[in-house]
Parts: structure tokens; sequence; C-alpha cells
């Protein structure tokens, strides 16, 4: 019987002429990032009334630039939430990057860029396409207006109730324990309380200027007698507070000044 030869070896060549698989996750391209002149704004406090907060956050983000407007609702799907529209883009990116996370009637803002333009850029930069926009809106809002998961599962919960022949008792609210203001940790942002109402900006400067490290000093224009300073660094607040805390700005009432809650 004849000897069964081994297979050839394959083709060295042909080997090394096959291409290295590339990496997808090198290949895949980086996507742009996404800006817009308006800003969406959450965890808002809920309990400040509707027109204080469309002030103060008017008030907050006019010393970057034009604002547009500011959108805010009270109903179940909006509370706590607002939008505030820029005139340009680049100021809306600075505005976020600086305002992000500052403690809005002691709750720490969280903003991000609305993925829509809003009815006031578009009637400012566009206004050709102005109502073309609104209707495309008021369509979007008509057609999602059942399929919203806040509004299916209210409906869900009163068709059970329904079911079950009564409606359910509400749930015992919990008691809303919060920490004394005096006992917060230390913070590099200081919360200003009883200050006369005539106080301005400048004398707050003044003020505050003479220990290092200032950084930034706001006043709520539609509450006077409170404020926010800032420093860079939580060293620097705690000397400004421990040297001025009961300071009486204007001979009679003393200054109350805490650390602002995050």
């Amino acid at each position: 019987m004849a000897e069964m030869s081994a297979p050839p070896a394959p083709d060295a060549m042909a080997i090394s002429m096959v291409p290295p698989a590339v990496d997808a996750m090198q290949a895949a391209p980086a996507e742009p990032e996404h800006i817009s002149e308006t800003l969406y704004i959450q965890n808002l406090n809920e309990k400040i009334k509707i027109d204080v907060i469309k002030a103060s956050l008017r008030g907050l983000f006019k010393t970057y630039g034009e604002v547009l407007d500011v959108v805010a609702h009270s109903n179940l799907r909006m509370r706590g939430q607002a939008f505030v529209s820029f005139a340009d883009a680049e100021i809306a990116k600075k505005a976020m990057k600086e305002v992000k996370g500052f403690p809005l009637y002691s709750k720490p803002m969280q903003i991000s860029f609305a993925r829509t333009r809003s009815d006031a850029v578009v009637k400012k930069m566009d206004n050709e396409h102005f109502d073309e926009h609104k209707a495309q809106r008021v369509e979007h809002k008509r057609k999602t207006r059942y399929t919203n998961p806040l509004k299916q599962k209210f409906k869900a919960k009163r068709l059970a109730s329904e079911m079950d022949g009564a409606t359910s008792a509400p749930a015992p609210k919990r008691p809303n324990v919060q920490m004394p203001d005096e006992y917060l940790p230390p913070n590099k942002i200081l919360f200003l309380q009883n200050l006369p109402e005539s106080v301005t900006k400048e004398q707050l400067l003044g003020l505050f200027n003479q220990y290092p490290n200032l950084h930034e000093v706001r006043l709520i224009p539609t509450k006077k007698d409170i404020a926010f300073v800032e420093y860079t660094d939580e060293a620097s607040s705690t000397v400004a507070k421990d040297a001025l805390h009961n300071y009486k700005l204007d001979g009679e009432n003393k200054i109350k000044i805490t650390f602002a809650r995050k």
C-alpha cells in the first residue's frame, strides 16, 4: 500500500499578507459635543414659587450674557425643572460650566444642554422659520401627550384603585428633618442671611475682599436679605466666615453667615 503523504504546509506568504484586525473602538470617530443655546436645569427647590424661581434664574444667569427666556411650570411633569435660553451657545456653555452645582435656595442645580431649540431662540436666530418650528413642537407635544411615562403611571394607578373599589389611602408623609445651618460641613460657598435690604454687591465685595481667594458674590434680586459668597477653597471661606459672622454691616443688624448647603 502506498504511504499517505503529509498535507502541504500552508503558504507562509499568504498568511503574512492577511491584514491585521482593526480595533473597532480605535476606528470609531469621536462624537462631537452637543451644545445648545438653551440650558435644562433640574433639582430646583419645589417649595419656591415659580415666579420667584424664574426671577432668580434670570438674575443669576444674566451676568453671562443676554437671557432670552426662562421657562418653568408647576405641573407634575415640569416641577423642579426650568429652561434658560441665551442668544449664543458659547455663552450657555460658559454659564453651565460656572453655575453647575450652585445651591439655589439650598439645592444644587443640575444643568445640561437642552435637546432642542426653544421658541425664544428660534424667534431671535431664525424668525423666518418660527411658525414651522412652533407647529412641529405643538404636534410633538400632542403625539406624546398620552405616552408620557408619568401620565401612564398615574393612569394605571387610578385604574387599579377603581378596580379595587376604593382609592388607596395616601402614604403618610415622612417628617423632613434638616441639619441646622450652624452645623453644616465646610464648603467654599457661604450663605449670608439677615442682610440690610439696601445692601449692594459692591459693599459685600469690599467686605469679603479683605480675605484672600474671593471668587464671586451673588445677590438674589427677589430676596434682598440673602446672598452667596464663593471662595476658591474651603479654607479661605472658613476664615472669612469666622471673621465676619455677626458683623453689623449697617451698624444694627448682625449678618448670619453659614456654609451653603451642598
